[in-house]
């Protein structure tokens, strides 16, 4: 469970973003703050594992907010949700090691997008203690598959699942079926097919065709070692 600490000055932005961390598996909301002098109080107390900041807020905004937790080397990530568009300010918070930068207006499914990243981004740190470069790779560059920038996703596929499905068959050590790969990574069967399908067509799995016995053969797939 990541446990999460709000930090926003507006009541109904403060209510929406709860609202929709809510609905996400693995997120426990442990804190609220309006402002960034709030916020670093309740980031030493509460020791958050992520915080969902806003940047312009009154007393201390978000960006020296940030700037402080860097200087502090607290070990806590961060996600920007902000209307702030300029380049410069983009260009500071990325420098400071934001995990991500959130743009409002946003969707449900935008901010879905980010944490399911960032817990898949946990999780790998937490079953790793060394990594190779595709590994790594996989980890910090989500539009690289195996060392290989990839075109834009057919309609229908998304990325953050992309990855998931090429570090779960990484992560085991026999070939998998289709209906293996659907059970690991929590989807359905004729979906896994698909992503399969498509990283065969990109050279990133490899299809063993399987005989015995009576009825069909099976497709078994292993990931391709670049």
């Amino acid at each position: 469970m990541i446990e999460v600490l709000l930090i926003e000055d507006d009541p109904m932005v403060r209510q929406v973003n709860t609202q929709f961390l809510q609905q996400i598996d693995g997120i426990s909301i442990v804190g609220v703050a309006s402002n960034g002098i709030e916020g670093m109080e309740q980031i030493h107390k509460l020791q958050p594992d992520l915080v969902l900041m806003d940047l312009f807020m009154p007393k201390q905004d978000g960006v020296e907010t940030l700037r402080q937790i860097r200087e502090a080397g607290l070990s806590i990530d961060v996600i920007t949700v902000t209307a702030a568009n300029d380049m410069k300010t983009i260009e500071k918070i990325l420098q400071l090691g934001a995990y991500d930068y959130i743009m409002k207006p946003f969707t449900f499914e935008r901010m879905k997008q980010t944490i399911d990243r960032y817990l898949q981004y946990k999780s790998v740190f937490k079953k790793h203690e060394e990594f190779n470069q595709n590994e790594l790779d996989a980890l910090i560059h989500p539009t690289r598959v195996q060392g290989h920038y990839r075109d834009a996703l057919p309609k229908g596929l998304n990325g953050a699942t992309l990855d998931k499905i090429i570090r779960w068959i990484g992560d085991q050590d026999e070939l998998v079926t289709a209906v293996e790969v659907a059970s690991g990574v929590g989807m359905a069967r004729v979906t896994a097919r698909r992503y399969l399908d498509y990283l065969e067509k990109q050279n990133q799995v490899e299809i063993d065709i399987q005989y015995g016995g009576v009825g069909r053969p099976v497709n078994k797939y292993r990931l391709l070692k670049k």
